[in-house]
């Protein structure tokens, strides 16, 4: 049986673009042009399957607990988590080599392996199980996918959605084990920025 070569262009063109992965861990803090901080979404807003970016497959994988999919028994993603690409926090119990920080984007649902140009308003800190966890909280940087308008600062978050907060403060309180997660403090963007700069690799 004899294939056209069309049928052979076509199969290669496809196996080229599968196998051409986006390196997201190799991707630059900030963007080139604007010199923005750049957020990879891993887990989108609205979802309860969690995932993390594997740099080793290039693929985004559900974590896993006692070999189930590791979900959360709450109430959803209350916005798109992901990473700083090029950062990497301090060591810790489970984590020796650290890991990228991580950011909550306050905005509509994003599919995982979008990258975004954010501005940091706020970081939430917390204490899970004894491990100290940053959260960087942001917002897009583009005005068309911004859902907190008049938001660009800690202070400003603060002034036009307290309840925001709130929200936030009791998912992350139940977003695990009952009573397994502590809310150690809140910082501003100032906070950010420097932390930002102290991961960077």
């Amino acid at each position: 049986m004899r294939f056209p070569r069309a049928a052979f262009v076509l199969v290669g063109s496809l196996l080229g673009v599968v196998g051409c992965q986006t390196d997201y861990a190799q991707l630059p803090t900030f963007s080139a042009e604007r010199k923005l901080l750049q957020v990879v979404v891993e887990i989108p807003a609205g979802t309860n399957h969690e995932q993390v970016y594997d740099p080793a497959t290039k693929e985004f994988r559900r974590i896993q607990r006692a070999g189930q999919d590791r979900q959360v028994e709450f109430l959803p993603y209350p916005g798109n988590f992901g990473f700083v690409p090029g950062t990497r926090t301090a060591p810790a119990p489970g984590f020796p080599a650290g890991r990228p920080l991580g950011v909550l984007v306050l905005a509509e649902s994003q599919p995982a392996g979008t990258v975004l140009e954010v501005l940091p308003i706020g970081m939430l800190l917390l204490d899970e199980a004894g491990l100290l966890e940053q959260v960087v909280l942001a917002i897009p940087a583009r005005p068309s996918q911004q859902i907190l308008p008049e938001t660009t600062t800690w202070a400003e978050f603060l002034q036009h959605y307290p309840a925001a907060k709130e929200v936030l403060r009791l998912w992350f309180q139940h977003r695990g084990t009952p009573g397994e997660v502590r809310i150690v403090g809140w910082k501003d963007e100032k906070f950010v920025q420097q932390q930002v700069r102290a991961a960077m690799q």
